[in-house]
């Protein structure tokens, strides 16, 4: 069984179609969430960023994980039913493309399946996961676009390669961005992710970067310290 145990909570993923994965890891611990009282997760798979958000969120915040896969669905149930926060977190098995919670959110959060390009892998469930074959990134903006309120926030994490795009492609949608984190395996390597933060505004971009190792599989300071409140010593 893939269990991760972090600080406050612990998360088991093997009968997830995606594993607890840096991406999500990042995504969680790097996304503004104040003030931020109602908090969506698309593509929640085993409810790791629902989780990490329950617990750096306030205490009457409350959080919606939607999730297409039954298994992971269930999975995730699991996993906050066994947290200190299953009165905060609601998992819906459902296609975000038809959701209708009732609410607009303020804040929007994804990890979204995005190799569409690459080579499927033989297993439909992970092929769900991380390709567009379920959610495709247009849909994601049409989704986000419809759920997303007034003043919300809307954060994800994607291949460095798709960002100039997304981002253009975000315009329509009245989602600028806001915020741009180019993240780094190690330095000297090419980029891998870039973590976006869209707003309803058009403002100035902030960018800055991330690097996750320094030497070896040494962590490096900003990443231990972005993640301190959840990885154990």
């Amino acid at each position: 069984m893939g269990v991760f145990n972090f600080k406050q909570f612990s998360i088991c993923d093997d009968r997830a179609a995606m594993k607890v994965g840096t991406d999500a890891v990042v995504l969680g611990s790097w996304v503004h969430i104040e003030p931020a009282s109602s908090i969506l997760d698309i593509g929640t798979g085993s409810g790791i960023i629902a989780l990490m958000l329950a617990q750096r969120s306030d205490p009457a915040s409350h959080i919606v994980g939607v999730e297409v896969l039954p298994e992971d669905a269930q999975q995730a149930t699991e996993n906050v039913q066994n947290s200190p926060w299953p009165h905060k977190i609601d998992i819906v098995q459902f296609p975000i493309q038809d959701y209708d919670a009732g609410i607009r959110f303020d804040l929007i959060v994804s990890n979204p399946p995005f190799f569409s390009k690459s080579l499927l892998p033989s297993s439909n469930r992970r092929s769900t996961a991380r390709h567009e074959t379920s959610l495709s990134l247009t849909e994601l903006l049409e989704a986000t676009h419809r759920l997303l309120g007034d003043h919300g926030q809307f954060a994800v994490v994607l291949p460095f390669q798709v960002t100039e795009t997304f981002i253009r492609q975000a315009v329509p949608y009245r989602l600028y961005p806001h915020r741009l984190t180019r993240f780094f395996s190690r330095k000297g390597k090419q980029q891998e992710r870039s973590l976006i933060a869209f707003g309803r505004l058009p403002k100035s971009m902030i960018e800055d970067s991330l690097t996750l190792y320094n030497i070896g599989n040494q962590w490096s300071d900003e990443y231990r310290e972005l993640t301190s409140s959840f990885y154990l010593d």
